[in-house]
């Protein structure tokens, strides 16, 4: 499996490393991805899923408010 968030779709990207010299050298930003059981209440039952931290924290949010993730 790919590293990718299977809702938000975030993965990794690429950048610089800068020294205090400025010399730039590559490297890459990889998402905080967790394995989570997320329950889906069209089927009635736990799926596991690969999502960001991001996106739990926005799934917890739409729970306490009632809404449908």
């Amino acid at each position: 499996m790919s590293r990718k968030c299977s809702k938000t779709g975030k993965k990794t990207s690429a950048g610089n490393n800068r020294s205090k010299s400025m010399r730039a050298t590559k490297r890459t930003f990889k998402p905080n991805l967790q394995v989570k059981r997320v329950y889906d209440p069209e089927t009635g039952e736990y799926k596991k899923a690969k999502v960001s931290t991001s996106f739990l924290r926005t799934l917890a949010k739409r729970l306490q408010e009632g809404k449908r993730a």
